[in-house]
């Protein structure tokens, strides 16, 4: 399970503009957010740098 919402929420970020600084699809970087599916390691510590968070910040555990 991931924060990526969570953190996009706090930080007033719109799913659009993930997609465009990853160079992936919106629906790709939905399917992040909503927990539908999980980003490779090395695009969860891209989405960490973009944010501006540590990679473990973005991590939870399962519910």
């Amino acid at each position: 399970m991931n924060r990526i919402k969570e953190i996009l929420e706090e930080k007033g970020i719109k799913q659009t503009w993930l997609a465009e600084k990853l160079g992936k699809s919106y629906n790709m970087v939905n399917g992040y957010v909503q927990n539908r599916q999980q980003p490779r390691l090395q695009i969860l510590f891209e989405i960490a740098e973009i944010l501006e968070v540590k990679p473990q910040d973005l991590l939870k555990d399962k519910e």
